[in-house]
């Protein structure tokens, strides 16, 4: 195959970087960027970009980047994968949830011959395929993943979806051993009343399993930074022997690494897999990246 031909769908935090991912990579070009409307909005930065509402308005379309709220890929990955369009979404929901979207996926795409990668983010994603690894090193023992400070973006989504919220930031605040604590900040509608904010927040899945405080700020724009990180600590027994410790650490833009996971996943999506469902740790390392075996295979191994 050919340069791969991607399409953006969505233009928020991660589509944008998203785009620029797909403008970086030597072996993709930019079919058009997908949204709610085609107004003038972000007009500057899209100049010369083909923007469209509906991906049937593009030319060829070899992957789909879903770049939308979490909650809306079930219902959107399918709508691309039965048109035979590749997609690879950053759903950002770990257990049962993401199991039962890859399961969903994964019988779409065998019917209609294409391929959906799942939860193609950092976490879950590239931190799957870390703790996979592992627990390949050290098969017993503990695996404590300690995320931030930094924004969470799905956290933030949520929370800016309440009523009442005009914009939210979700700030994850480690505490230890992979507890967190959430640091709500939302900007109000004038007359909105802060304790209903608050609660409807709490009771949502994404925070009732932390501990989580909701402050109100009169600006989210003068507090916001995208800047996010994990360490990631693992302690165990390799074989018989015990004490083996293993680190992983990044301080990372969020939505810069997402969209340029997400964007090396569509290589393995278009060239590597076939059709179904995957989650990152399903899929080779060396599928993501372009180029021949052989020179990746003797730079590599």
């Amino acid at each position: 195959m050919g340069t791969l031909r991607i399409a953006v769908v969505g233009y928020g935090n991660i589509g944008r970087h998203a785009v620029e991912a797909v403008q970086a990579a030597p072996d993709m070009e930019l079919a058009g960027v997908v949204r709610r409307s085609t107004t003038s909005e972000h007009a500057e930065e899209l100049a010369g970009i083909e923007v469209v509402t509906d991906a049937s308005a593009l030319d060829k379309v070899d992957v789909a980047l879903l770049c939308g709220p979490t909650r809306s890929i079930p219902q959107t990955a399918p709508q691309y994968l039965r048109r035979g369009i590749h997609t690879v979404d950053s759903f950002d929901i770990h257990g049962e949830e993401l199991w039962r979207l890859r399961s969903s996926l994964d019988a779409v795409g065998r019917e209609h011959g294409s391929v959906a990668v799942v939860s193609a983010g950092w976490d879950p994603g590239s931190d799957s395929m870390v703790r996979t690894l592992l627990l390949a090193m050290a098969p017993r023992g503990l695996t404590y993943t300690n995320f931030g400070p930094g924004m969470s973006m799905g956290h933030s989504v949520v929370a800016k979806s309440k009523p009442g919220v005009v914009d939210a930031l979700s700030m994850t605040i480690p505490v230890g051993t992979g507890l967190h604590r959430r640091m709500v900040y939302v900007e109000l509608e004038p007359g909105a009343d802060l304790a209903a904010a608050a609660t409807a927040i709490k009771e949502d899945e994404y925070f009732s399993s932390d501990e989580t405080h909701v402050v109100a700020v009169p600006s989210i724009d003068a507090i916001k930074d995208v800047g996010h990180g994990v360490l990631m600590t693992r302690k165990g027994v390799s074989g018989t022997t015990h004490n083996q410790t293993f680190e992983f650490s990044m301080s990372i833009d969020n939505p810069a690494l997402t969209s340029q996971i997400m964007v090396s996943c569509a290589r393995a999506a278009a060239l590597r897999l076939s059709p179904g469902a995957y989650t990152m740790p399903e899929i080779a390392p060396l599928d993501l990246l372009p180029g021949d075996r052989e020179t990746l295979i003797k730079t590599l191994v």
